[in-house]
């Protein structure tokens, strides 16, 4: 067995297309206004799954964190350390914004 994938369970499906497809270069070929995504990134199959799209499949109510998302963590593999930054900059210039309480002084 490996794993073939991750899910995602997203509330602004407009955003978050945008944000891994024009921010983090993921290949997306759904529209913005889909319910359901799947897309790969090196290999690796993501899933976007409307939240409310998600809950009508499953005929189930599910509850959420508000504000930060705290249900998931991806990892983003770069050579060096350097990189981190490089990268971490063109996702910026890009329009991701970075959290306030990371910022350093």
């Amino acid at each position: 067995m490996k794993l073939d994938g991750v899910g995602l369970f997203v509330n602004d499906m407009p955003t978050m297309i945008r944000f891994y497809r024009d921010v983090l270069g993921f290949e997306i070929k759904e529209a913005e206004n889909a319910v359901n995504v799947y897309l790969i990134k090196n290999g690796t199959l993501f899933m976007l799954y409307e939240r409310k799209n998600f809950e009508k499949m499953t005929n189930r109510k599910y509850e959420y964190l508000n504000g930060l998302n705290g249900h998931f963590e991806i990892a983003l593999y770069v050579d060096t350390f350097e990189e981190v930054d490089l990268e971490f900059a063109k996702a910026i210039e890009k329009g991701a914004r970075q959290n306030p309480e990371r910022q350093s002084a």
